[in-house]
C-alpha cells in the first residue's frame, strides 16, 4: 500500500488495514518458516506497510496528522 492511498483513508480504515496487514505478515512468515513461500520479497513489503500503517497512526495520535476530508464527486 502507497502513502497517497493511506493518506485518503480515515483512522479507523487505517486500523483495519493495519490488523489486515499484521494478519499477513504472520501467515507469510508462517509460509516462510515451513519453505512453503515461493517469493520471499512479500515478506519484507508486508513488514513496510505495517510500519507504514503504523506510523500514520501515531501520527493521528500526536495530532500531527489531520483525517482527510471526504468529497462527494
Amino acid at each position: 500500500m502507497k502513502m497517497h492511498e493511506i493518506n485518503q483513508l480515515t483512522r479507523d480504515e487505517i486500523a483495519q488495514r493495519l490488523n489486515e496487514a499484521r494478519e499477513e505478515l504472520q501467515n507469510l512468515s508462517f509460509q516462510l518458516a515451513t519453505h512453503q513461500l515461493d517469493n520471499q520479497v512479500k515478506v519484507r513489503l508486508a513488514r513496510r506497510n505495517v510500519a507504514r500503517l503504523t506510523t500514520v497512526l501515531h501520527e493521528f495520535e500526536l495530532n500531527k496528522r489531520q483525517e482527510p476530508e471526504k468529497t462527494n464527486r
